[in-house]
């Protein structure tokens, strides 16, 4: 079945940077768009960025341009985001899901914590 486990969440100060990486399984990953979403606390969920199935597209929420960067490994079959720049408000549980957003699958999540 489809299982995606996200990893590299943490406690990072404003301004720092942390890479998310989500390893997936039980579907052809090189066939699918892959997505991140994020949470905060109180909030809904809130689309991030998209990758297309090859890599040679990507789809940024504005509130990251600039900032995060989407890239994925269709050898180990991974996504990743990129995070720098942090600000509290970035402060969220990150999940990544399959397909392109809304995804039909997701994650557990990571959490990321940006705090002085």
């Amino acid at each position: 079945q489809v299982q995606l486990v996200e990893s590299g969440g943490g406690l990072v100060q404003p301004g720092g940077s942390l890479r998310l990486s989500c390893a997936a399984s039980g579907f052809a990953f090189s066939s699918y768009a892959m997505s991140w979403v994020r949470q905060a606390p109180g909030k809904g969920l809130e689309w991030v960025s998209d990758i297309n199935g090859t890599g040679g597209s990507q789809y940024y929420a504005d509130f990251v341009k600039g900032r995060f960067t989407i890239s994925r490994d269709n050898d180990k079959n991974m996504v990743y985001l990129q995070m720098n720049s942090l600000k509290p408000e970035d402060t969220a549980v990150y999940r990544c899901g399959k397909g392109w957003h809304p995804s039909t699958h997701w994650g557990q999540g990571t959490q990321v914590i940006v705090s002085s």
